[in-house]
């Protein structure tokens, strides 16, 4: 009976073991069978979404120091430059500066960047991992303001080929300077250039070159100025030295610009001309007529320093002569003369009929007061002898009026018509007697030395 519970035991101890191995494999092959379902069913939900990989682990951005130019401590990485000009923006003679706008392409290779790729498919990147890896230190020389554009996204991109070639490329506006030289204004061409450099590698470090030659500098075939005729772009580059770095790689983008000279024609040149015509109006006005040969002469003066006041206010304040300056300046002297050489007519005028008075004693009855004290009087010059000849001819005139009164009335139209004709004869008789040498000869002179000038004026400019 002892030994029946015993063998009982050991009996019952594998069923045991065997009841516990299939109780705990029923629960993991439960709870497998859950979480298998479950995650079918998330990915019949979503079936879009991929696993991303991260761009820092596929090209180990981690595991390098990009602190350090790529092959650091031996030969000068090359970095190809082109460029594509969308736009010149504008062009400020004031502050002698442009505004361009363009796409900055850099070149390199850093095969601290390559990556497996079955396909050799490239990767591009937007500007969040410029921040990550090494990239050219480029900037603007004489540069006064610049911006990277960011509508609707910063407008940066890199692009990483397998082998480790990288692209990156940006699109910037920049207002640098231009040192203009204005001794042609307006009819000059100006020739500005937009210079890069890389700011801490010199030529041991960074060999900075155009990526396509000549052929690197590209520009928009709509591209046009409202003052400006754009002849030619070019590109060339060349050696900056400084002393306390060293020398460095400079690549260059020239233009040059030639101006439009109808807008300054037509707002400076035209009028400047006719105001020294106009000024020569006052020759055939007739010398004892001051006060219309005076404010003409004035109204002449005002009007071309207006013009030059003008053209200066638009221009910077430079030390030397214009071309446009010594146009208005000779135009103005021309002005300016003619209002004195009727202040010397009528200054000779004036000794002349003292001298006249002098000689004759006494003027005529039939006037209280000389001629002198006339012209001070009313302003205007008085000759005795043509005085008298209008006076004798009024009393003619008159005494023909009295005559036609007494006779029949049939006679007073041929009468009137008659003393007409005799008024306008006698007029124009004592203009041509009234006209003084010096008017004669300036008709001739000053129209004669203007155009003489225009001729050479044009000519030595255009």
């Amino acid at each position: 009976m002892v030994l029946f519970p015993n063998l009982c035991r050991k009996k019952l101890i594998p069923f045991f073991f065997l009841f516990f191995f299939f109780f705990f494999f029923h629960l993991f092959l439960t709870f497998f069978f859950k979480h298998s379902k479950r995650e079918i069913k998330m990915r019949k939900i979503d079936s879009t979404k991929v696993r991303p990989l991260k761009s820092e682990q596929l090209l180990r951005i981690e595991d390098h120091d990009f602190a350090l130019r790529p092959g650091f401590g031996g030969s000068p990485i090359p970095v190809g430059i082109d460029v594509q000009v969308e736009s010149i923006d504008s062009i400020s003679e004031v502050d002698m500066d442009f505004t361009m706008t363009l796409y900055l392409r850099h070149y390199w290779k850093d095969e601290r960047l390559s990556f497996r790729s079955t396909k050799n498919k490239s990767m591009t990147f937007d500007g969040r991992l410029i921040k990550k890896i090494w990239v050219p230190d480029v900037f603007f020389v004489h540069s006064k303001r610049s911006f990277i554009h960011d509508t609707t996204v910063e407008n940066v991109m890199l692009r990483v080929y397998p082998d480790g070639n990288v692209l990156f490329s940006l699109r910037i506006t920049v207002s640098a300077m231009c040192f203009m030289d204005f001794s042609r204004f307006p009819l000059d061409t100006q020739n500005c250039s937009l210079e890069l450099e890389s700011y801490a590698y010199n030529e041991d470090d960074l060999m900075l070159y155009w990526k396509h030659g000549n052929q690197s500098l590209s520009t928009d075939e709509h591209i046009s100025l409202s003052q400006f005729f754009i002849e030619e772009f070019s590109a060339s580059s060349g050696l900056a030295f400084y002393s306390s770095t060293g020398w460095y790689n400079r690549l260059f983008i020239n233009f040059a610009l030639r101006r439009h000279i109808f807008f300054f024609v037509l707002q400076s040149y035209f009028p400047a001309m006719l105001m020294v015509m106009l000024s020569w109006v006052s020759f055939w006005i007739d010398r004892r007529a001051v006060p219309a040969r005076v404010s003409l002469g004035i109204t002449t003066v005002l009007t071309m320093s207006t013009i030059i006041t003008g053209v200066s206010a638009s221009m910077p304040q430079v030390s030397y002569i214009k071309a446009v300056d010594v146009y208005l300046w000779i135009s103005f002297l021309f002005v300016f003369l003619s209002v004195i050489e009727y202040a010397a007519v009528n200054y000779l005028t004036t000794i002349e009929e003292r001298k006249q008075l002098k000689k004759r004693g006494k003027a005529s009855g039939m006037y209280s007061i000389d001629a002198v004290q006339a012209m001070a009087f009313d302003g205007c010059y008085h000759d005795p002898d043509v005085d008298m000849d209008l006076t004798a001819f009024s009393d003619r005139c008159e005494e023909n009026a009295t005559r036609a009164r007494a006779t029949s009335v049939s006679n007073v139209g041929p009468a009137r018509i008659k003393r007409k004709r005799s008024l306008k004869g006698n007029v124009g008789r004592i203009i041509l007697q009234n006209n003084h040498v010096i008017d004669t000869y300036s008709r001739i002179i000053f129209p004669s030395v203007y155009i003489v000038f225009n001729f050479f004026y044009w000519g030595l400019y255009i």
